[in-house]
């Protein structure tokens, strides 16, 4: 039988040393970046908003996005408490700007509207690929050690169970088509225990979030689905999980969701931006009350740094399963 705990955390308390929001502020480098920039946030513009000060474009400013993962609202509240941090600790102007699906974000990225992006492992491989120059910037401490774990409907009959196999023969939901957590890996697990992971009844469904998919087994709609588990703790922890979804299986762990900065901000801002905005990530501490509110809406205890060959196995997969050319 397998048991997911709450959400998986590895990292400890920042360390005493680590940079401070105004060391990191006052320590900044001679450059057109730290010179006379001001510290505000444009937090939901949408993109394609014509380029200004303040916006993509704007030489003192940075969008940030991130794949729609789950509902709005959450988003919204995640990042929009980002972006009022990144603005406080760089001295950028930084705007917020929800895509409407996991293949905007990626295109937004590739042309410049986005800058700053939280994608997955997969759509970040896709996000990298088309923008050559992007940098890899941080992932949280739980995306070396990540899982996706597979509900069903209590009304199924089945119990936790290690064993995949008895999924083949329900109606089931992956999340978004690209997501790395709710499709792309659990398509992989299936197919290694022996399940086609496109032979469902009816053909897999595509609920487009991991909430979305929480619904959809919850009303029966779909008899089975997968989400990654970050989001299974924290609706579970908050009560929010139906009782007619009950969890079936974990997988093994993957890297997955990581920041990612694209080419055009870097030409915009200057070489040092993918360190400097390293250093925040890595420096964030649960010992700041401002670094808590965002290490707990992320699920993290802290950031890590990360690197591009930590996703070749996502980027292997994905070519394997045709979802990159």
């Amino acid at each position: 039988m397998t048991v997911v705990p709450r959400a998986a955390r590895s990292g400890g308390p920042a360390a005493s040393n680590r940079c401070t929001r105004r060391r990191f502020l006052t320590g900044a480098a001679t450059s057109a970046v730290a010179a006379g920039l001001a510290a505000c946030s444009d937090r939901t513009s949408p993109v394609g908003a014509a380029p200004g000060s303040t916006g993509a474009g704007g030489r003192g400013s940075l969008t940030i996005g991130a794949i729609p993962d789950q509902d709005p609202e959450v988003l919204q509240r995640l990042y929009a408490t980002v972006a009022d941090s990144v603005a406080q600790a760089t001295g950028l102007a930084v705007t917020y700007r929800p895509v409407t699906d996991y293949g905007a974000a990626v295109s937004a990225f590739r042309t410049g509207d986005l800058d700053l992006v939280w994608f997955g492992g997969l759509t970040g491989v896709h996000a990298r690929l088309q923008a050559p120059g992007a940098r890899v910037v941080a992932q949280r401490d739980i995306d070396e050690d990540f899982h996706s774990v597979f509900v069903v409907n209590t009304a199924t009959g089945l119990s936790a169970s290690d064993d995949l196999t008895p999924l083949a023969g329900l109606r089931f939901t992956y999340g978004s088509q690209t997501s790395t957590s709710g499709a792309l890996m659990p398509a992989y697990f299936l197919a290694q225990q022996g399940v086609d992971p496109r032979g469902f009844p009816g053909g897999p469904g595509h609920s487009g979030s991991h909430d979305a998919t929480l619904q959809l087994v919850a009303s029966g709609s779909y008899q089975a689905g997968v989400l990654n588990e970050q989001v299974w703790a924290s609706r579970s922890e908050a009560g929010e999980v139906d009782p007619a979804v009950r969890l079936y299986a974990r997988t093994p762990a993957y890297h997955d969701y990581h920041w990612v900065l694209g080419p055009q901000a870097v030409d915009r801002l200057g070489e040092e931006l993918p360190q400097r905005l390293s250093d925040y990530f890595l420096a964030l501490s649960l010992d700041d009350p401002d670094d808590r509110a965002v290490l707990d809406l992320f699920g993290a205890q802290r950031f890590i740094a990360t690197q591009a060959s930590n996703y070749d196995q996502i980027e292997d997969i994905g070519r394997q399963l045709g979802l990159i050319t």
